[in-house]
């Protein structure tokens, strides 16, 4: 443990805007705040959006003589079985596509990306072995992988893959994530300067090297149209209001000093539809764009002030666990969301009706 926290206080600081990608993942592993066991809201959300990720995929244009060999990407595809979920899908999707053609079923190779700091060992372990002698279209009968799989680590706001090599990107509850601090919000002249605030503010590049002819499926977390850019919806009462009071609890209570609250920032921005459009550009075609109401908060009791507070402080620490520790120690970051659990369970009953995150859901062609 006292070597776990040395290393986490000898990390590069989360205030350099250039840092966040190297110590920025989900919790790894598969404990109490691991992304693994707390993951069961974007499950359901992801559930709810299947379809729409089926359409996507049926907006590919298979060619007259189909390719043998199909590919698809997804990106910041963390570690747990959410984006196992998303590989079998699109594998079982576009080989029914391919039979009710009158095609034999492709092969398919299936890239899994994120920052590499992401807990790909434990994805990996996930992973059924792969059966070749098992066709892609037997019905999830057996549970074998009919795909190949690899891992692509880097950031999804730079180049990843060779020009027209992938045949359908997805990304699920990533974009909002920034694997990088815009500089302005750390410079304590410019207006977005946080001083108390752990939101930060910005977009990701648009998503690069799909083959003509191929679909990019996008579902993360937004906010309505003329929603204030600094409020950022419901999704404030998680990483706001109850995490910046927990955060102030530690600076009341003399364990940090201020500019630790201040330097420490959240890279999550939600957009609006309109926001979205504008990022997309001319450079695709919009299929479908709309937001969705996400699930409820998944807890075992949720009459239980106690274990609404777990589970809160539990799914945060998930999400941003890995920063918090590079920002202060895991000492400290201990004492960070003990207070968060408090607070959550202050709120249980607001955190029960008003934490059902709305949700972006993109359906795009090149065009």
């Amino acid at each position: 443990m006292v070597a776990a926290a040395k290393r986490a206080d000898e990390a590069v600081h989360v205030a350099q805007p250039e840092a966040v990608k190297n110590v920025f993942c989900m919790e790894g592993g598969q404990g109490e705040t691991s992304y693994i066991n707390n993951s069961q809201v974007q499950s359901r959300n992801l559930e709810m959006a299947v379809d729409i990720l089926k359409e996507t995929l049926d907006t590919i244009r298979l060619p007259r003589r189909p390719e043998k060999l199909l590919t698809a990407a997804d990106l910041g595809c963390s570690c747990g079985q959410n984006t196992l979920f998303v590989a079998d899908t699109i594998v079982q999707h576009m080989t029914d596509m391919y039979t009710s053609h009158g095609h034999a079923p492709p092969e398919f190779f299936f890239y899994f990306s994120d920052l590499p700091s992401n807990d790909f060992n434990i994805l990996f372990h996930l992973l059924p072995d792969h059966d070749s002698s098992t066709a892609a279209g037997d019905g999830g009968r057996r549970r074998r992988r009919s795909y190949f799989a690899g891992g692509v680590p880097g950031s999804f706001h730079g180049r990843l893959f060779p020009a027209r090599s992938i045949d359908a990107f997805t990304s699920t509850f990533s974009v909002h994530w920034l694997s990088q601090v815009p500089r302005e919000v750390m410079d304590r002249g410019s207006p977005a300067y946080n001083r108390g605030k752990v939101f930060v503010h910005g977009a990701p590049a648009a998503t690069g090297a799909l083959k003509p002819g191929g679909a990019v499926f996008l579902l993360f977390l937004g906010q309505p149209a003329g929603a204030d850019p600094t409020d950022q919806g419901p999704v404030r009462l998680l990483y706001g209001t109850m995490f910046e009071d927990a955060w102030a609890d530690l600076v009341r209570e003399g364990l940090i000093e201020k500019e630790k609250m201040d330097s420490f920032n959240v890279p999550l921005y939600a957009p609006t539809l309109d926001e979205v459009r504008e990022a997309v550009g001319g450079a695709f075609r919009i299929n479908r764009l709309e937001m969705v109401t996400g699930s409820a908060p998944v807890v075992d009791r949720p009459g239980d002030a106690s274990a609404v507070g777990r589970t809160v402080a539990n799914n945060v620490r998930s999400f941003v666990g890995a920063l918090v520790d590079a920002h202060v120690g895991k000492a400290m970051a201990d004492e960070l969301f003990g207070r968060l659990q408090r607070r959550a369970e202050g709120r249980a009953r607001e955190v029960m009706a008003e934490m059902r995150l709305p949700h972006v859901v993109c359906s795009l062609s090149l065009a």
